[in-house]
This record gives structure tokens, sequence and C-alpha cells, in this order.
């Protein structure tokens, strides 16, 4: 019986899965076969090779017996009283050089064709073919049904209009075959001892080719887990030693992300003591004995405020992080800068008010041409966000004497260039500090305001991360106060996009 409802169990779901598993590939096996099925395709094409150039080297001295023989008959024949004579003094068989292996055949046909000596059913020559004089010929023919060689020649005759004679000596084709079969047992049986051995010292070259590689593996496994050095480059082939500098540069990236992220603790964990032993302190003053309701409410007062200040801490933590891990995996769409700009003005607005800050925009409406870009709104907005916070944070401000913050976003069409600027009526950053300022948990001194020093380096790295770049200057050079200007420069798309 099956389970209930007929459903699959585990066990079978991870064997299918199995199934489909692709094993893992073998750089030793992948050269092993390309060097060898070369090799063991081209042995028997190296056999058919060598059986045809053996056939060919092996006809060559019977081909010359043929001729000379041909040539010896061809000396024998005369003219005598107006009539061709063939006169053969020795035994057919020791003038013509036969064996017991092959069959030998010639034949003497007089100036009218008429048959003088020999075998009577020699083939003859093609009548197409025009006669010679002085040359003997070779070709392939067939008598009695075996395949032989023929050696032919036409004897010219000293009688009045008479057309030549014709010499024809054929042999069978068994000692060429035998001979073509002795060379091609003499060259292809060292082979078989060869081919083996062959493929092993293949194979003992490979293994001693990849030994550099088994002992990079053994340096790398035996470095212990905070061992971040480059390998050495100089030591392994030439071969492996892009991909070793591809690593090296992987570690120095990764060393430099480490030593960021150790950094960054370490400096978090000290911007939070501040606010969380101020938190503590208050509290105990809160519990002491004999404290009135006036000093219960001002450590009160100090518990928010030293909590705000903590809570504005781990957010601005979290977003540098999400800042700084967004990286190529940032989703990006198209962005209208003004917008988002308008957008985030808005929310700052009843901050602003509360200051006694006089906070606005001007500059490129939202929808005009050259005023896109592709990017993460939300990073941008985190951006503008922390440009406008810090120009609340540092920009004096009363209700005689209100403070004047800026935001604005400037087009260039023609250069692509798109500037957001966030300006305002505060002190300014005198130059030595101005550096510094993009620094994490840095703030400028001689100042009450409550911060992370977070702000201007999340608009650093936001700004990295759309390839733009980040600048400081004084809105009023030469006046007191002077004022500070952040212009960001971005990339603008080409077109222009539809108003929301």
């Amino acid at each position: 019986m099956g389970r209930p409802g007929g459903g699959i169990g585990p066990h079978a779901v991870s064997s299918d899965v199995n199934i489909f598993h692709q094993e893992q590939r073998s750089l030793f096996g992948e050269i092993l076969d390309w060097m060898l099925t070369p090799m063991l395709l081209l042995w028997p094409i190296s056999l058919v090779l060598t059986w045809l150039v053996a056939q060919s080297i092996a006809g060559k001295p019977f081909d010359r017996a043929l001729e000379y023989n041909a040539g010896a008959l061809a000396l024998l024949v005369n003219v005598s009283n107006n009539r061709v004579q063939f006169n053969l003094p020795l035994p057919a068989r020791e003038l013509l050089r036969a064996d017991d292996s092959d069959t030998v055949y010639y034949q003497v046909l007089g100036a009218g064709g008429e048959f003088l000596s020999g075998e009577r059913d020699l083939p003859l020559p093609s009548e197409e073919e025009k006669v010679f004089f002085g040359e003997v010929r070779i070709r392939d023919a067939e008598v009695h049904g075996a395949d032989v060689k023929i050696a032919y020649t036409w004897v010219k005759l000293a009688l009045p209009n008479a057309r030549p004679a014709l010499v024809q000596v054929a042999e069978t084709l068994e000692k060429r075959s035998v001979l073509a079969t002795e060379i091609v047992k003499g060259v292809m049986l060292p082979q078989f001892v060869i081919l083996p051995m062959a493929v092993l010292l293949v194979w003992l070259a490979l293994v001693q080719a990849i030994k550099p590689l088994s002992q990079l593996e053994e340096r790398i496994r035996a470095r212990k887990p905070d061992d971040l050095s480059p390998i050495d480059a100089t030591v392994v082939p030439l071969e492996v030693a892009p991909l070793v500098s591809s690593v090296n540069d992987l570690l120095m990236r990764l060393k430099d992300s480490i030593s960021t992220q150790k950094r960054f603790l370490a400096d978090a964990a000290h911007q939070l003591k501040t606010p969380l032993a101020g938190l503590r302190m208050q509290a105990d003053l809160a519990q002491r004995e004999g404290a009135n309701t006036e000093e219960l409410k001002q450590s009160l007062r100090h518990i928010g405020r030293s909590s705000i200040r903590a809570t504005h801490t781990v957010n601005q933590l979290l977003a540098l992080a999400r800042a700084e891990s967004s990286g190529s995996a940032m989703p990006r769409t198209a962005c209208d800068l003004a917008e988002l700009t308008m957008e985030v003005v808005r929310d700052c607005v009843p901050r602003a008010i509360e200051k006694h800050i006089d906070l606005g925009y001007e500059g490129t409406q939202r929808g005009a041409e050259g005023g896109q870009l592709t990017g993460n709104p939300t990073l941008l907005k985190e951006l503008i966000r922390n440009l406008l916070d810090n120009a609340i944070n540092y920009t004096p401000s009363s209700v005689v004497k209100p403070g004047v913050i800026t935001a604005r976003v400037l087009t260039d069409p023609f250069g692509r260039t798109l500037v957001l600027q966030v300006e305002d009526s505060g002190p300014g950053v005198p130059l030595a500090e101005r550096e510094m300022i993009f620094r994490p948990f840095y703030r400028a001194l001689g100042t009450e305001v409550d911060g992370s020093g977070l702000g201007l380096r999340i608009v650093t790295e936001i700004a990295n991360l759309h390839n733009a770049s980040v600048a400081m200057e004084d809105t009023r050079p030469g006046q007191v106060p002077p004022g500070a200007r952040f212009s960001v420069r971005f990339v603008a798309e080409s077109g222009s996009a539809n108003p929301a």
C-alpha cells in the first residue's frame, strides 16, 4: 500500500535529484582524454597509410624485374627471310626468373598480330594507346581470374610497311603482397609495444605536470584561518599564475573588508557606549534615595535623550551597513532626482520648523529633461536625508534670526551631468577638517550637536554605488558665517521622464 494521498516520499525525491546531478569534472582526466584520443584515432589511420606505402614500395623492385624481362624478350625478336621470328635459347622459366610463389606469363605477337610464343590468352593493350618504341610500360590486368602486372613494349621490325611486334610479360602479385605484409609487420608490430609505453609516459608526464597544483593546494590548506597574506605566484607554473593573482586580489579585498568591519565594529561599540552609559547613570540617579519629583523628571528627560541618540546611532549604523553591502547586487531603476529630493524635503519640514529653520527647494522640477538617473531610490533618498539632517543639525537658528537651508537639483543635458546641492547658512567646515568629516564617527569639535558621525560617510558610500562624487565648499566665501554647500554629481540619463 502506498502512503495516504499517493504522496512521494523524500527518499524518492532525493534519488531523482541525484540522477540529474552533474558529476564534477577532472582536469587530469580532461587533459588525458584530449591527448590520448587523437593518438588512438590516428593509429588505425597510420596503419592504412603504412599498408598503402608498403604496397607501393613492395611493387617497385618487381616492376623493375618485369621491365627487364620484357626488354630481354624484345631483344630475341628478329626478322629472317622477311618473316618475324622469336628464338628463345634458354628455358623460359630461367630466362623469366620465375619462382614457386608467383606465376609468370609471356606473349610475343608478330607484325600481323599473329601469335609467335607464350600465353595466348594474355590481354592486349588498349587500342586507343599509341604505339611506342624503346620504352617498357606496365599496366594492371587479370589473367585466369588472378590479378597480374603486365610489362609490355613494341618492337620495330625491319620490314617495309610492317606493324611492330608486341612483347608482354605478366606476373601474379603474390610476392608483392607477402613483401608488403612483411613491411607492415615490421613497422606496426613495434607500435603495439610503443603505444602502451606512450600512454604510460603521457600519464606519468601529466602526474608530474600537475604536481605544482597539488603543492599549491597543500600550501593553501596548511594556512591558518587568519592568514590572508598573498600567495607566492613565482613558484607556480606560468599558466597558473593568473589564477593565483586573482586569488591574491580576492585575499587583499577580503583583508580590507575584514579590517573595515573590525574597525567599524570597534568604532560602533565605542559610540554606543556613551548613550548606554548615560542611560545607566540616569537610571541610577532616578533610583537614589531622597530624589524629588523634579529630579526624577530631569533624569527621565536625560534617559529619553540618550535613548533617542542610541536609536539614531543604531539606525545610522544599519544604513551604513546597507550602503556598504549593496554593491553590484543593488536593484536599480529609473529615478527622478528632483522628485526624490522634494519628497525628502517635505519629510524634513516639521523638524526644520521646530528649529525655526527656513527649509526649501529650488531648481529642476519633476519630470524635467536630464533630471533622471539609474539607481536605487531608497538609497538615494537616504543620501538626501543625511545631507539635510546634517545641515539641520549644524545650522544655528532662532526666531529672531532663522537659519536657511536650500536643497537644489541642477541639470546639464549637454554635459549629461546631474547635481544635487544642499547648502546652509551655518558655520561651515574649516579647510583642515574637510577631508576628515567624511570619515566614520567624526564630528566637528566645539559643537553640542547630537549625532553619530556617520551621516556623511553614508552619503559617500551611496554616492560611490551610483558612480557619483561628493564635494564640499563654502556657501558664502569670505563671510561670517561662511555656510556650507555639499554637492553630489551624478551622470544623467538621456531623454526625459514623464511627470508623475
